[in-house]
């Protein structure tokens, strides 16, 4: 019987242009020539870049404000569905509108995919800004949402999430968990998010193969942080209870450059 496998990949690139132009974006399809691609802040949408990947359907969606936000997913294997952010009765269960910076709802955060074995999710979750003034979106509205959005899906087949859910889960995931206590991607409350996920039954894939691993996949700017490895890991593939057993890898690859963010990729065999 033969297996089939899913290399997935996913890489928050802010910015698919910048990446394009500086050869990232090609370099990764042909180096490790995933079967699924997820992509999170592409900031464009998909007739503003000049690129055509003949072995990848496109998919995409992009907010409607220029440049800022938007998903992806670039895939080798031809979905069976496609849905575009949370289904209609989730959103409008809530008053997405009280936002200060507007409603979450069209930014392009949230793409699936559904495959014969699972639905594929991928997701650019709300930053809750340096001053946590997105924070009270993220803890009241869009981390509940999205997990209930989740398990609603998870009631058909199994899932696999991916993406930046910009937040550090515990000390292990930040290089100074410490200092950063009270700042934005590491709050009690966020935090909170990852932990509700972990407790409705997804698999955080790399913790679970790699326990103990002090590994990031997004670095500052300022300070030389990348070169000094002053890191978090906020980007994460998480799975169904039921899918542990096709896990069979979890990587993050810190070399690959081109966003302030690195790539990471799970491969699941059935």
């Amino acid at each position: 019987m033969s297996t089939k496998t899913y290399k997935i990949f996913s890489w928050n690139v802010n910015g698919i242009r910048a990446v394009l132009k500086k050869g990232s974006l090609e370099k990764l399809l042909e180096e490790k020539s995933p079967d699924i691609l997820c992509l999170q802040e592409t900031k464009a949408k998909k007739d503003q870049i000049e690129a055509n990947f003949k072995e990848y359907e496109e998919l995409w969606n992009s907010a409607e404000r220029p440049g800022y936000s938007g998903t992806a997913i670039f895939t080798k294997k031809h979905p069976t569905q496609i849905i575009n952010g949370f289904t209609e009765d989730l959103e409008i269960a809530k008053n997405w509108d009280e936002d200060a910076y507007g409603t979450p709802l069209n930014e392009g955060r949230i793409l699936t995919a559904e495959y014969e074995e699972f639905f594929l999710v991928t997701v650019y979750t709300p930053n809750s800004k340096q001053d946590l003034s997105r924070l009270k979106l993220r803890e009241k509205l869009w981390d509940p949402t999205f997990l209930k959005f989740l398990k609603d899906l998870e009631k058909t087949k199994s899932v696999v999430v991916c993406g930046d859910f910009n937040a550090a889960h515990t000390e292990i995931d930040l290089a100074r968990p410490k200092q950063n206590e009270k700042n934005a991607g590491y709050t009690k409350a966020e935090r909170q998010g990852i932990e509700n996920l972990i407790k409705a039954g997804f698999i955080d894939t790399f913790r679970e193969l790699h326990p103990e691993e002090k590994r990031y996949t997004w670095w500052s700017h300022f300070g030389h942080a990348r070169e000094n490895n002053v890191g978090w890991r906020i980007d994460y593939f998480f799975i169904s209870e039921s899918l542990k057993k096709n896990l069979k890898a979890a990587e993050i690859y810190e070399s690959q450059t081109g966003s302030d963010h690195c790539p990471i990729s799970i491969t699941l065999e059935f």
